[in-house]
């Protein structure tokens, strides 16, 4: 469908960029019955909002006009809730309304104040800014709104979320009561109606959101991962997809930085995007990625809305998102404009059930893996050279004659296998991962994000703690009279020396020689290192106390003490053959002789 009659100056401005039809969202703010109205509006991310709401309210301030008045008070005012996309939406009106000759100003935290206000001062139609730094100007008598004619609020439900209601509310306070409202959002939440209410008349609402429904450019992949193995799973699935633009998110701001210095030592052209980083830093981070000078981003969430990649085809979650709508929204800086795109979640085993969740919430149906593998990312390198288009490419005469000089000097086997070197020199090695597998009696999660699965007593009806099974095998590499330590994993959580013995090596600084035995119980694994190496052990596993399994002292298995402090002071049951010691009350001595022991038969 041809975009509907609009402004010739907007149509010219769609007609250079490539736009032939418009999406559902702007083909909706278009149509006749929300002519000149507020609107309240809901859409997909990547479905085009920007430039709907620029032809939105092209009615308002340009007309049947081919140019704009001159620039002086602001004639539409966006705000958006942070500063790359605020910027983002700056240049978007900008070529969309350059025939009409508009002068577009931004107003962001983080970028010199002082040239805003010598830019106001100056004159713009159209101002874009963040809520923050727009009440400072107006606090200060820089920014004059009363020749506002229409506002516009951007990810409407992220502002409220970061906190700018109050702000919010102090700009919308400060415009003219006459002017038009226009209010996109992801979803219609009771504060966004709220809103909606108060600083709305009569608005039209647009629904262009399938409900219940995924986005349907975007394929989603869960793939199962050691919980020790998340940073090497990331190096695999970037080199499995080799995709022109990846966009790796992660929790914090320590993780971005852990995780993007790792990649940049493998030889990944990455960059990192977090919070605490400058507007200059963040602006050349997203320019690197934008210009093809880095193929991979390291970010929080902070770049989860609203940010437009060219040729973003990957997104990988190292960290699980928070929520669904942290899912739709990181995954949906992918599949935009129509390209396909991939949304990878790595699923360590201890919280499948948690992604298996967010997954349901989200309506999305996503394909269960194992992780890339170093053959299968081989046989990838290799599909990807014969494809190359530099072997089809026409070669120049000059490239024809050191061709000719080269087989002079070398056979044709040796020239390839050269070519061959120089490609594989410029790909990252893959790792060797571990394939958790799929949990047994189906695909329920009973790891560390469930609930505790002991029981608890219950008086009522009699019962007790049902205690762990004795260990299935005990996986003996060496006799030692060593040291015993503890990890709160067991066979529930798919526990195997296959993965645990690299684990041990890798975080406390070992060998194999130095692991004696290790006794994998239900929710438990009880692993022995010898004393030559138990000091370098401990003060390695000390220096990281982020990782997600932790490592305790214990005392050996079948005996009340080892040398250690005991691993837990818990009152919960424990399998044959173990002992918690419980650690003594604080209080006055006990005085008499202690009480005496009851038997089994007395107890139950």
């Amino acid at each position: 469908m041809p975009f509907p009659l609009m402004n010739p100056a907007l149509a010219r401005a769609l007609t250079e960029q490539g736009y032939e039809e418009p999406t559902p969202v702007q083909a909706a703010v278009l149509d006749r019955s929300a002519h000149e109205r507020d609107l309240l509006v809901s859409a997909q991310t990547g479905s085009g909002k920007t430039v709907a709401y620029g032809l939105a309210m092209a009615s308002t301030i340009l007309g049947e006009a081919d140019r704009l008045p001159a620039p002086g008070a602001p004639q539409a005012l966006v705000i958006a809730p942070t500063r790359e996309l605020a910027l983002q939406v700056a240049r978007e009106l900008a070529w969309l309304y350059g025939r009409a000759g508009a002068r577009v100003e931004t107003c962001v935290g983080g970028m010199d104040s002082r040239r805003e206000q010598r830019a106001l001062a100056a004159g713009a139609q159209i101002v874009v800014g963040t809520p923050g730094r727009l009440r400072d100007h107006l606090e200060r008598g820089h920014l004059d709104l009363s020749a506002l004619e229409v506002v516009i609020l951007d990810e409407a439900d992220e502002m409220l979320d970061l906190g700018f209601k109050e702000d919010l509310e102090f700009i919308l306070e400060t415009t003219p009561t006459e002017r038009r409202t226009l209010l996109f959002s992801a979803t219609i939440a009771r504060d966004i109606a709220a809103l909606a209410h108060s600083y709305q008349k009569a608005a039209l609402r647009i629904d262009t959101v399938r409900s219940n429904e995924p986005h349907g450019d975007i394929e989603y992949r869960a793939i199962r991962v050691a919980p020790n193995e998340i940073e090497l799973a990331v190096v695999n699935v970037l080199r499995f997809f080799e995709a022109p633009g990846t966009l790796v998110f992660c929790a914090t701001r320590e993780g971005v930085r852990h995780l993007h210095g790792a990649l940049r030592e493998r030889g990944f052209d990455a960059v990192a995007l977090s919070g605490e980083m400058s507007q200059r830093e963040r602006t050349d981070a997203l320019q690197a990625l934008r210009d093809g000078r880095a193929r991979v981003c390291v970010a929080t969430d902070v770049a989860a809305r609203g940010l437009d990649l060219p040729d973003l085809g990957l997104v990988i979650h190292a960290d699980l998102p928070a929520n669904r709508q942290g899912l739709l929204h990181r995954s949906g800086r992918t599949g935009r404009a129509g390209r396909k795109g991939v949304s990878v979640l790595l699923a360590p085993y201890t919280r499948r059930r948690r992604v298996e969740q967010l997954l349901a919430s989200a309506g999305v149906d996503a394909a269960w893996s194992g992780p890339p593998s170093a053959e299968e990312i081989r046989a990838g390198d290799q599909a990807r050279l014969v494809a190359d288009p530099v072997l089809t490419e026409t070669a120049s005469e000059e490239d024809l004659a050191l061709g000719r000089l080269l087989m002079e000097k070398s056979s044709p086997e040796v020239i390839a296998a050269a070519l061959i070197r120089l490609h594989r020199a410029k790909l990252p090695a893959p790792e060797d991962l571990y394939d958790p597998g799929e949990p047994r009696g189906g695909s329920r999660d009973r790891g560390a994000d469930r609930r505790d699965d002991r029981q608890a007593y219950d008086p009522q009806r009699g019962d007790r703690p049902r205690p762990e099974r004795a260990p299935r095998e005990s996986y003996a590499r060496s006799e030692t009279d060593g040291v015993w330590f503890r990890m709160a994993v067991g066979r529930n959580s798919n526990a195997d020396p296959k993965w645990l013995l690299p684990m041990i090596c890798r975080r406390g600084h070992v060998t194999k020689k130095d692991i004696g035995q290790i006794r994998i119980f239900d929710r438990e694994t009880k692993f022995e290192i010898t004393r030559e190496a138990v000091d370098r052990f401990r003060a390695a596993v000390a220096s990281a106390p982020g990782e997600p399994i932790r490592i305790e002292a214990a005392g050996a298995p079948g005996s009340k003490a080892h040398g250690e402090a005991p691993p837990l002071a818990s009152p919960r049951d424990t399998g044959p053959g173990e002992t918690f010691v419980r650690r003594p009350a604080k209080g006055p001595p006990r005085k008499g002789p202690p009480p005496k022991k009851k038997s089994n038969d007395a107890r139950r």
